[in-house]
């Protein structure tokens, strides 16, 4: 039970992104060894990887230019930072290219103009990391072992996000008999073609939403910052392709920086307090042996006709996250996506919401503080955007444009003081969070970005902070472009502190793990 869209033949010409993907076939052997597929075990001749990765750009403009939402599984809300963007601004998948310009709200009264814009985006759509890759080949495995013996035979095929709407049945026997398992272990987290179409499309969105920034002439002049990690270095890539104007190819040029969009890494008081620490997680392990989740595994299993004892939570989740890759891979409504209805999705969401509170968000200051170096290079650039320029002096930096992580974005969301709900998420209180404002996915999705627009207004210059692409105001301030010094007056504690050696060396009485902002 599994859907893939195709553009009408007579308007594959039409399809957003499909020109500029054709154009990009001279780069696709490139592409090719990115992704890791190339020519592996494919059955293909050798030299064939770029043919195939022309073929694999254009079918991923083609699949994605009509998706509808009709086609898009109700769950896929609930993917947690597995969930696609378009999910969190559905109007995307309508139009790729569409752009509001009323997001942008300097005050009325005042002629301001854009003059700088700093942007920390996430990488795209990427395939799944080893670790998921395993439990995806052990659930498969249990699965069709467990079929062959004849117990998936009294799997009950109901409740799932199917019933009632297609043959029960049918998208049972597809996961026990049919779906192969395809992904690979050389896959590990690299960023798909899908993905390359996420961050495309968000640069065309940017150039248009802010032409005089990203003008042609401009591009030379914007910095490119990112992380090491293949999918990030891959994302710059296809923003810079974004950029770019029909037939116009440029090199690509980026600066690897991990000091600035791997930090977590570097910080010695988060790594030691929170990631090694066994203790920092246990509102997550609690949650996962709790009665929701139990419940959820149960009839999870009930569904697949396994005893329960053989599903385990992560197998679960694991089954949960192959909806979502089938999704935001190949734009498929994967017969696994059956297996859920509403509040199972929602459950499984808030158990990874979890994850990324206590790990990456509110739940311990030092994952927040960790990103200490972000946070001042963020604000050392508006400086210098914003300071007063003589007539005779060069122009601003149009753009500073980095792309790293959700573990990137979170900690400096965090230190913000963004997504504060008067109640953090705990293991007991999940009934009374359903109205929280930290959801990670829509947040943090594929291809989230946190942009600072700096205006050059009338009483002096203006900043206005965009969460993927809507409109956010900074805590305790009124306005939707407040002036700049008042917004570097509301941070600055962290503006003459937030020291990154202090804080994760531990020295001069650094932070415990728990303690407040």
């Amino acid at each position: 039970m599994r859907v893939l869209v195709r553009c009408p033949d007579a308007q594959v010409s039409k399809c957003p992104g499909t020109r500029k993907l054709i154009h990009q076939r001279g780069r696709t052997r490139k592409l090719e060894r990115q992704q890791g597929r190339q020519d592996m075990s494919s059955g293909f001749p050798p030299g064939s990887a770029p043919l195939l990765a022309a073929l694999g750009l254009l079918l991923t403009g083609l699949s994605s230019c009509s998706l509808s939402a009709a086609d898009i599984p109700h769950i896929a809300a609930y993917f947690g930072t597995k969930t696609r963007y378009e999910d969190v601004n559905p109007h995307l998948l309508r139009d790729a290219r569409a752009v509001n310009r009323s997001v942008l709200r300097p005050p009325a009264q005042e002629r301001c103009d854009p003059v700088h814009l700093t942007a920390v985006i996430r990488h795209g759509s990427r395939y799944p990391t080893v670790k998921n890759i395993r439990r995806i080949r052990r659930l498969s495995e249990l699965v069709r072992g467990e079929s062959s013996r004849g117990s998936g035979s009294r799997g009950s095929g109901s409740r799932g996000s199917g019933s009632g709407s297609r043959d029960p049945e049918g998208w049972l026997q597809d996961i026990q008999s049919r779906w192969e398992m395809w992904y690979t272990e050389d896959m590990d987290g690299q960023l798909v073609m899908k993905g390359r179409e996420d961050l495309l499309f968000l640069a065309q969105r940017l150039s248009l939403l802010f032409p005089s920034l990203l003008s042609q002439q401009n591009r030379k002049r914007i910095r490119w910052s990112s992380s090491s990690k293949h999918r990030c270095v891959s994302s710059v890539e296809a923003l810079q392709d974004g950029l770019q104007g029909e037939g116009e190819y440029m090199k690509y040029f980026h600066q690897l920086d991990d000091q600035l969009l791997r930090f977590f890494d570097r910080c010695r008081g988060y790594v030691e307090a929170v990631q090694k620490n066994l203790t920092a997680l246990t509102e997550v392990k609690k949650f996962k042996t709790g009665p929701e989740m139990e419940n959820v595994r149960k009839r999870t299993a009930e569904r697949l006709g396994l005893h329960p004892q053989l599903l385990t939570p992560d197998l679960v989740e694991a089954a949960f996250f192959l909806c979502s890759y089938e999704l935001s891979i190949k734009s498929l409504h994967s017969s696994w996506c059956f297996l859920f209805d509403e509040d199972d999705a929602k459950v499984l969401e808030y158990q990874s919401d979890l994850k990324q509170y206590w790990k990456r968000f509110h739940g311990h200051a030092i994952s927040a503080l960790s990103s200490c170096p972000l946070f001042h290079h963020v604000f050392r650039t508006l400086d210098r955007a914003g300071r007063p320029r003589r007539s005779s002096d060069a122009p601003p930096e149009p753009a500073s444009i980095l792309v790293g992580h959700a573990e990137t974005l979170l900690p400096l969301l965090s230190l913000l003081g963004l997504y504060r709900d008067e109640t953090p998420p705990t293991a007991d209180n999940y009934q009374s969070q359903h109205s929280r404002s930290f959801r990670s996915g829509l947040i943090v999705p594929y291809a989230a970005n946190l942009l600072f627009v700096l205006y050059d207004c009338e009483r002096g210059p203006r900043l206005q902070l965009l969460v993927n692409e809507s409109p956010v105001r900074f805590p305790g301030l009124t306005e939707d472009a407040p002036l700049y010094r008042d917004v570097r007056a509301a941070y600055r504690h962290l503006l003459d502190g937030c020291d990154f050696q202090k804080e994760c060396e531990g020295s001069s009485g650094g932070r415990g793990p728990n303690t407040e902002l």
